[in-house]
């Protein structure tokens, strides 16, 4: 049992990686009804504008220019990151995507693989190919509940995509942008006619989005302190799969799904060799889609309205 928790432990904190960055993909879909294939290297460039925004707040400390402890010095990274990296988004909508918001849905799926690879390159000719250590802003405290080892980074990290996740569902079910983005979602050819404005919507979806997989960056940051360019890749598409597990424009569904994932990664590899871990834990997420093919809470209805 001391094992199995140990575990759960871990998958907690490896699934809120997984939720964040499946928010900005599930919310995309949801109104546009496009893949944007980019978003796990905005998760990469969030992670590094966190680096910049760190890097510098300590040497202003240092400095004595102001005086700023390492909890608030985080704190303020994760704000000034995900405003940042929120305009990021926003300009990768304004040309990337909406040129081709009428276009075929394959041509907007290659668009992003090459935004993703734009920034990836960008990142190489800015900083270099050689990875970078993310500041050391929390000093590791670890905790012995039961026999159970548990760190303040984890506990940190869970209860931060937990709030966002919160606060984003809160957003979305009470307030009148929230409302648009809804409605946008279940009649993309109507609600414009409405009045709603199809563009804002749209740049404020990417920026939320943008701004989650920002603070899924750093937190990454906090927990795996080596940053490269391509780290991205294969976390952004795992998120994808995510998204998909938890219904088109379902927070809650995004958040579910990528804790599921984590602990399916997590266990898979504590019973099984590692190598099998995604053989394995994407058999499982097929069999569940096979039973469950428009996701935890997708609606078939919607699904087909947009199609």
């Amino acid at each position: 049992m001391v094992f199995f928790f140990q575990n759960l432990i871990n998958a907690l904190q490896w699934g809120s990686f997984y939720a964040l960055i499946a928010l900005g993909y599930s919310m995309v879909y949801s109104i546009l009804m496009l893949f944007n294939f980019a978003h796990g290297d905005i998760f990469m460039v969030g992670a590094y504008i966190g680096f910049g925004v760190s890097t510098l707040l300590i040497s202003l400390s240092a400095m004595g220019a102001v005086a700023l402890p390492n909890w608030l010095i985080l704190v303020l990274t994760i704000i000034f990151s995900m405003f940042l990296t929120s305009f990021v988004g926003m300009l990768v909508e304004r040309v990337g995507y909406r040129p081709l918001r009428d276009a075929p849905r394959a041509s907007a799926a290659i668009t992003g693989l090459m935004i993703g690879i734009i920034l990836e390159t960008g990142n190489l000719a800015l900083l270099g190919a050689q990875r970078v250590s993310f500041p050391p802003l929390i000093e590791t405290a670890t905790y012995n509940v039961g026999g159970v080892f548990i760190t303040n980074k984890k506990i940190m990290i869970v209860i931060v995509a937990a709030f966002l996740s919160l606060a984003l569902h809160q957003f979305v079910r009470r307030t009148k942008w929230g409302m648009a983005m809804r409605a946008m979602a279940f009649d993309y050819v109507v609600v414009p006619l409405m009045g709603v404005p199809l563009n804002t919507i749209a740049a404020l979806t990417f920026a939320l989005g943008s701004a989650l997989a920002a603070a899924a960056g750093i937190l990454f940051g906090v927990a795996y302190p080596v940053l490269d360019p391509y780290m991205g890749i294969l976390i952004g598409w795992k998120a994808f799969v995510a998204a998909i597990l938890g219904g088109r424009g379902s927070i809650i569904g995004a958040t579910l799904a990528g804790f599921l994932l984590g602990f399916i990664e997590i266990f898979v590899a504590m019973i099984f060799p590692s190598t099998f871990r995604d053989l394995i834990a994407y058999s499982i997420i097929l069999v569940i889609l096979v039973f469950r093919p428009h996701g935890f809470f997708g609606e078939p209805y919607s699904a087909r309205l947009r199609l």
